[in-house]
């Protein structure tokens, strides 16, 4: 993997950073896809709920095994393929028993690897195994990892993301998220050990505006540009900044706001926040 620049022959390629990889370039499964019929934003009653959505090409959804609920049967990674649904790749498994399943592909997970989810430990730890977060050594990297018991894989699924398992005390396990936040898990959860891959994701410059209409993504307006009857900092006599902090049109704060809801009960798990501070 490798973030190049190509000869710039048209003026898109100019700036556009691309990142080459070793990928799949047939079909997907067609037994694990299916139609994806997007909202572009609206709701059920065709108004706007999160806006700048909207066009983008059509793409199929891959239904990824995050459960990972086939203990005991290796599987070997037929190919790495790309995924429009998300940034991290995806490896298609061949299961000894004949069965086909997509998981996120971890970093180093490589074509004819073994695969196996283990219900307990095992002398050797390799890339791509799940296992039970008591089950695993303290220190490793590890993604995918459920927040319940038999829930699915919630924390750690993009690109280049990875958590570390700090220590296990009894019937909890302690995890630091990528974002620096330190939070108790069922000591149950399963988590995939390794880093998901396609870690340069980040790195990548699209080089030109087309390229987001084709993720789906909308041109976006400053609230300085508008009037003052479409936003609370529109309007003004010549070009002017528009005063005060930066808000949406409805006047909620967007820099240094908390928005995070204090009513689920996952945040009563959290030791201490992103921000460095501890929870009392």
């Amino acid at each position: 993997m490798a973030i190049v620049q190509l000869r710039p022959k048209t003026p898109s390629q100019r700036f556009h950073l691309k990142n080459v990889q070793s990928l799949w370039k047939g079909a997907a499964e067609a037994s694990l896809t299916k139609g994806d019929q997007r909202s572009h934003g609206r709701n059920c009653y065709g108004r706007i709920t999160s806006r700048r959505r909207g066009g983008g090409h059509k793409r199929s959804y891959r239904r990824i095994d995050f459960n990972r609920k086939k203990i005991g049967i290796e599987a070997s990674v037929a190919h790495i393929e790309y995924d429009p649904n998300r940034s991290a790749h995806i490896a298609l498994l061949n299961f000894a028993d004949g069965e086909k399943r997509y998981m996120v592909a971890p970093r180093g997970l490589q074509l004819g690897d073994k695969v196996v989810h283990l219900a307990e430990s095992q002398e050797d730890f390799r890339v791509g195994m799940s296992l039970p977060l008591h089950q695993m050594p303290l220190g490793v990297p590890v993604h995918c990892i459920e927040m319940e018991p038999n829930g699915g894989a919630k924390i750690a699924r993009s690109a280049g993301a990875s958590c570390q398992l700090v220590s296990i005390e009894g019937s909890d396990a302690t995890i630091k998220l990528p974002s620096g936040e330190i939070r108790l898990l069922d000591a149950r959860c399963r988590a995939t050990i390794g880093q998901v891959g396609n870690v340069d994701h980040n790195k990548r410059s699209l080089g030109k505006a087309g390229r987001n209409r084709w993720l789906n993504r909308r041109p976006r307006v400053r609230g300085v540009a508008m009037n003052p009857v479409d936003h609370p900092q529109g309007g003004g006599e010549g070009r002017t900044s528009g005063g005060g902090h930066p808000v949406s049109p409805w006047g909620q704060l967007a820099k240094g706001y908390p928005t995070r809801r204090k009513t689920k009960s996952s945040n009563e798990r959290i030791l201490v926040r992103c921000n460095g501070r501890r929870v009392k």
